[in-house]
């Protein structure tokens, strides 16, 4: 069973690396970079490839490389407005979407400030970035689980930017400048058509921690599942009540 939005298993370049692990991690690379392209042979990052199979870049190099690239520029810069190529560069580099209106101001003075290979930059070489991927993880979907630092309103935001590796990155408008810039609760909508066939109908399971009231203070964790028509409101209730949503996960 797939998951819709959930933590992938973390998958890491290690020493002395096979050929075929190799290969594991640029195809994984490609897919969370690239936001599910399909590649020519010409069109692959065969030079920087190189360098990572001869250990001269790490895994976090190898994603500079393409992120500093002409492909990777004209597919996400070039051709979106503003807002959405920092939405997608939260969503490849950080695996999550944007908190807040003050992130997505941040970014885009940083790259009127200082320019393209900046912006790049500050996600790739920020402490969350390593606290999270270090220098040989691939970055992966964090959006489902509550973490520190990190607000609640993103499990929702993150379901309305990724839609699992059957999607693309491409399309010019960002999906989440009103609810951002409006300080608004996110709603959770169907995929476009072709996306995730048949989502309405299934099911997912949610993990919640929730804090007992009382003389003594109890913290306990349950299980609900629910539709998917019932899926956001399920979220709101959760976070309204002061639960911590632990993970979301795709069961039918």
């Amino acid at each position: 069973m797939s998951l819709w939005i959930a933590d992938a298993d973390p998958i890491e370049l290690r020493p002395n690396a096979s050929e075929e692990d190799l290969q594991v991690i640029i195809r994984a690379v490609y897919r969370q970079v690239l936001g599910n392209p399909h590649l020519l042979q010409s069109e692959r990052f065969s030079s920087a490839e190189s360098q990572l199979r001869n250990g001269d870049i790490t895994v976090r190099g190898f994603i500079e490389s393409i992120a500093k690239s002409d492909f990777y520029k004209s597919r996400y810069f070039e051709y979106s407005s503003p807002y959405r190529f920092i939405e997608l560069n939260f969503k490849h580099f950080l695996g999550r979407a944007p908190q807040d209106q003050a992130e997505i101001s941040q970014h885009v003075c940083i790259y009127n400030e200082q320019g393209y290979d900046a912006e790049i930059d500050s996600y790739l070489n920020s402490e969350e970035y390593l606290d999270n991927f270090g220098e040989n993880t691939v970055p992966y979907t964090r959006g489902n689980r509550s973490q520190a630092g990190i607000k609640n309103v993103g499990f929702n935001r993150t379901f309305a930017i990724m839609r699992g590796y059957a999607s693309s990155s491409l399309g010019g408008r960002a999906k989440l400048i009103s609810d951002v810039a409006g300080n608004r609760p996110t709603k959770i909508s169907s995929p476009a058509r072709g996306a995730s066939s048949g989502t309405r109908s299934k099911r997912f399971r949610i993990a919640v921690s929730q804090v007992g009231s009382g003389p003594r203070v109890r913290q306990s964790n349950a299980v609900v599942e629910v539709s998917y028509n019932q899926l956001s409101q399920k979220i709101q209730n959760i976070q309204k009540t002061g639960g911590k949503i632990l993970s979301i996960t795709e069961v039918s």
